[in-house]
């Protein structure tokens, strides 16, 4: 009935691209070097990101990132967390939502596991879409 969301990952360091749709970063903290004009939010949603200490004890470690998904999926059954992620599928139905991180490998970040949250598909690194990189 449905179809699934177009929901892409890609660094917020990348240049906009019409395509992007409506763009939500989604990192506790602000990207380093980048202004708010020339990362062309949509929102900036740091409600649905991980706990500081669940983002510290990661680390961005490959060999911890089923780890972190398992974890991070936890956190996000907390309401604020909850609220905000309902927040991002009401948006993910309205069009392409592309969730930007300032993460070195997005294929391994909190964006992504948003993304196999909103398009229903697993939280691995094969998993992004767009031009994450």
């Amino acid at each position: 009935m449905s179809t699934t969301p177009d929901v892409r990952v890609r660094r917020v360091y990348a240049e906009p691209e019409p395509s992007d749709g409506h763009r939500v970063l989604v990192d506790r903290l602000w990207p380093r070097g980048i202004s708010k004009q020339r990362a062309e939010l949509f929102a900036w949603r740091k409600d649905v990101a991980p706990s500081t200490d669940l983002r510290k004890w990661y680390a961005h470690d490959p060999t911890k990132f089923e780890e972190f998904a398992a974890r991070y999926r936890e956190e996000l059954s907390d309401s604020d967390r909850a609220a905000a992620l309902d927040d991002l599928q009401t948006l993910a139905g309205k069009g392409t939502l592309t969730l930007l991180t300032a993460a070195k490998r997005a294929d391994i970040s909190e964006a992504t596991v948003l993304q196999a949250i909103l398009t229903g598909s697993s939280a691995t690194s094969e998993s992004e879409s767009g031009s994450g990189q």
